[in-house]
C-alpha cells in the first residue's frame, strides 16, 4: 500500500468513527460546549469583505452535525462564516455559532414564513431553491428571477438576507428544445447574472459537475462572473454533493473541485443528501466522503 494510499485508509476509519457520533449530536448531547452566541464575532459576508482566504460554508443541519461530529473539522468550521440550513419548523443545532438560514422552495412558502413570524429566533437569512421539481410551482418556474425579486423585498423589510439557489434544471423549463448541457444552457440565458442582482449571496448548483473538475471550474467561473457583474457585492457560493445521482464520488473528487474552483467563489455549500422526495435518485449518504474533504481543505 502506498503513502497515500495508507493516509487515505486512516483518514477513512477517522471518518467512519466520527459517524457515529452523529446521533447525539442531533439529540442535543452537546451540553458541554458552549451556547451559541446571539451576537457573533464571526465576519458574516453582508457585514463587509471576508478576511483573505476566509471561506463561506453552507451546510444543511444534518450535514453540519455529521461534520463537526469530527473535532478537527469542527475546530476548522469554527474560524469560517458557516450557514446552517434549517427546514421550516425546526430549531437549529445547538453549542454551534452559524448564521441560522431557513430554506424554501417557493415563494408561497417563505411568504407565510416570514409573515407569519414562523421563523427560528436569530434567523439571519432565507434560501429560495427554485428547481424544476413539484415544490416550486410552474409559474416561478417560468419566472424565476420576478419570484426572486419578490423574495428580496419580503426578506429585506424583516431584516434578512436572501440567498438564492437556482437549479440547473430550471433550463428544461426556460430553454426547451436545446441541445446544449444544462450549464451552457444556464449560461446562456444569463440566470446567474438576473439573480444575483436581488439577492446578497447566490449558490450555483454545480454539483452534477463535480466529477471533472475542469467542466466543474469552469461553469463556476463564468457563472460567478456574471453574477459579480450584475450586483459586484454579492457573495457567490459553488454546490457540492458526497452523493450525488451518478457515479460514486470520491473525497479526492471533491478536493479537486474546490481547488480548481477556489478563486471564483467565496465559498460553498456542501452537501450531504439522503436519497428522498427531493433527492429520489441520490445515492446513499456518504458522509465520510465530507469529512475526508473537509479535512483536505482545512
Amino acid at each position: 500500500m502506498t503513502g497515500r494510499a495508507a493516509d487515505r485508509t486512516i483518514r477513512r476509519a477517522r471518518a467512519a468513527a466520527m459517524v457515529a457520533a452523529v446521533a447525539c449530536v442531533l439529540a442535543g448531547c452537546m451540553s458541554q460546549a458552549p451556547p451559541a452566541s446571539s451576537s457573533s464575532s464571526r465576519p458574516w459576508p453582508a457585514a463587509g469583505p471576508l478576511p483573505s482566504g476566509r471561506v463561506v460554508w453552507m451546510l444543511t443541519k444534518a450535514a453540519l452535525a455529521q461534520l463537526i461530529a469530527d473535532p478537527a473539522i469542527r475546530s476548522g468550521l469554527a474560524g469560517s462564516p458557516v450557514y446552517e440550513i434549517v427546514p421550516p419548523g425546526q430549531e437549529p443545532l445547538p453549542g454551534f455559532d452559524a448564521a441560522v438560514t431557513v430554506t424554501f422552495p417557493s415563494l408561497v412558502a417563505l411568504s407565510h414564513a416570514v409573515t407569519g413570524g414562523r421563523l427560528p429566533a436569530g434567523t439571519r437569512a432565507v434560501l429560495y431553491d427554485p428547481e424544476a421539481w413539484s415544490f416550486t410551482p410552474a409559474n416561478e418556474q417560468r419566472d424565476p428571477v420576478q419570484a426572486a425579486k419578490r423574495a428580496a423585498s419580503l426578506a429585506r423589510a424583516h431584516g434578512l438576507q436572501l440567498i438564492v439557489a437556482p437549479a440547473l434544471n430550471l433550463t428544461t423549463v426556460l430553454a426547451r428544445g436545446s441541445a446544449a448541457p444544462r450549464w451552457r444552457q444556464f449560461l446562456d440565458l444569463q440566470l446567474a447574472a438576473r439573480m444575483a442582482k436581488v439577492a446578497d449571496m447566490i449558490e450555483l448548483q454545480a454539483q452534477s459537475l463535480e466529477r471533472d473538475s475542469g467542466t466543474y471550474a469552469a461553469f463556476v467561473r463564468d457563472a460567478a462572473a456574471q453574477a459579480r457583474a450584475a450586483n459586484p457585492g454579492v457573495t457567490v457560493l459553488a454546490g457540492l454533493s458526497t452523493n450525488p445521482p451518478g457515479a460514486v464520488v470520491a473525497s479526492d473528487q471533491l478536493v479537486d473541485a474546490i481547488q480548481a474552483s477556489r478563486s471564483s467563489v467565496d465559498g460553498y455549500w456542501l452537501n450531504i443528501p439522503g436519497p428522498g422526495p427531493r433527492c429520489p435518485t441520490c445515492n446513499q449518504q456518504r458522509p465520510d466522503v465530507g469529512i475526508e474533504a473537509l479535512r483536505a481543505v482545512l
